[in-house]
């Protein structure tokens, strides 16, 4: 009996939708792309090679209509998923709800001209009842949101086609400046040209370690601030592109001889504490993590590169652990409300719980809000430590970041006092 076929990127995101699915539907996975634009020339096609642009693979010359091809390696699987769509009662393309996935979607359609019915099945996260809602939920192919990806795709082509050979040439080999990496190249050149204008100039602190008195052993660290009735220099006042000082009349400049000499005055003074500074702070949490603060926050917080970090999520969300990790929206459903509300209350007690739930507004204009922020999958979140088991190291380690800054920025401000404490030195007839 015919079954619907479902086609998804990957191998493991296969896996994991075949087991909610059951066997009524057969999965399948396109392994990426299907098509894309010839990536050198003995991929192009004959009846183009005498072309002044089929080198890039966009006709520039009629407004810049790509070729496609299927690259040697996806011939394979395209066969697999053509011999399936025969005995296919419909079919089902449940790539990525981003414009790459639907650009992949689009091209199978192309590919694969399917004479059964077609339907698009999208969702962000691998749970059964996402998986389900999605079945319950399909719709229409967005040309929309393909034309926006094939547009990136050109843009990268015609960008790094040209750039990239320089690259290789005075950096290194097999570097790429596509359309975003021609953006960062531009950034590291910009600041390579301020590092060249830089003029180095030199300035000292001193910091004491200062015992508190009456037998009590602790410890005080403090630096110097003000030396002769004017604050000590510091490297924000002086200018980076020609080394002097921004104010001189106002700050003191400590070089090597005069902290030699202003510390082994300081040695024999006497310190007394001449005011103390006590003031309130609250600290709201941070957002819920898009994909970039994720790389971030991965990078300062475990050491990730930013590969490496969306190795792990790629993992995470295809086994169903984590929402889709591509995305630039704050915005959490109110599924996920509920899920963090729910455990801060079990783990931590009702009195860590604001009045109403927290909402984030994302700083891109461009964000899609349609999608959500990162954040564990389903309807209750599951603890890092319930997962432990069941995880690689490094998704192991990136899932307990994720859950904890979901479950954070659903809690009460942090509050606080901040105390500083001002210590003043007499040094006698010194000063």
């Amino acid at each position: 009996m015919p079954k619907p076929l479902v086609i998804v990127e990957s191998p493991a995101k296969a896996r994991t939708i075949t087991k909610y699915l059951g066997k009524d539907f057969v999965v399948e996975s396109s392994i990426g792309h299907i098509r894309d634009l010839p990536s050198k020339a003995s991929e192009i096609p004959a009846a183009y090679k005498g072309e002044k642009w089929a080198r890039t693979g966009v006709n520039i010359e009629e407004g810049f209509e790509p070729l496609y091809i299927i690259p040697e390696a996806k011939k394979k699987q395209v066969n697999v998923l053509k011999k399936l769509l025969k005995s296919a009662s419909e079919l089902l393309l449940a790539t990525d709800e981003d414009r790459e996935g639907e650009a992949i979607a689009w091209h199978l359609c192309e590919v694969l001209a399917p004479k059964v019915p077609v339907r698009r099945m999208v969702f962000d996260e691998i749970t059964a009842k996402a998986i389900r809602a999605a079945l319950e939920n399909t719709r229409d192919l967005n040309l929309k949101l393909v034309d926006a990806q094939e547009a990136r795709r050109i843009l990268d082509r015609l960008f790094g086609y040209e750039v990239s050979p320089l690259l290789w040439r005075k950096i290194g080999p097999k570097l790429s400046a596509g359309r975003v990496q021609s953006v960062a190249t531009r950034l590291v050149v910009d600041r390579e040209s301020a590092r060249m204008k830089f003029h180095r100039a030199e300035y000292w602190d001193i910091d004491a370690t200062l015992k508190l008195k009456d037998g009590d052993n602790g410890a005080l660290e403090t630096r110097l601030v003000e030396l002769g009735g004017k604050r000590v220099a510091i490297g924000k006042d002086f200018d980076p592109d020609n080394g002097t000082l921004k104010n001189a009349d106002d700050v003191h400049l400590l070089d090597g001889s005069a902290a030699r000499s202003a510390a082994a005055i300081l040695k024999k003074a006497t310190f007394k504490v001449s005011e103390i500074n006590e003031k309130p702070f609250t600290q709201r949490a941070y957002p819920p993590f898009i994909t970039s603060t994720l790389q971030q926050e991965a990078g300062r917080k475990l050491g990730f590169t930013a590969r490496r970090t969306m190795r792990a999520a790629q993992s995470l969300y295809e086994n169903g652990y984590i929402t889709y990790m591509r995305t630039d929206s704050t915005n959490l459903s109110s599924q996920a409300l509920d899920a963090a509300r729910s455990q801060i209350k079990e783990l931590y007690g009702a009195e860590y719980l604001p009045g109403a739930p927290r909402s984030f507004k994302s700083r891109s204009k461009n964000a899609q809000e349609a999608h959500e922020a990162i954040r564990p999958a389903g309807e209750s979140f599951r603890t890092p430590q319930s997962v432990k088991g069941d995880l690689g190291e490094d998704e192991r380690r990136l899932y307990d970041l994720v859950w904890k800054r979901t479950v954070a920025c659903q809690m009460k401000d942090a509050t606080g006092q901040r105390t500083s404490v001002r210590i003043a030195a007499d040094a006698g007839e010194h000063g």
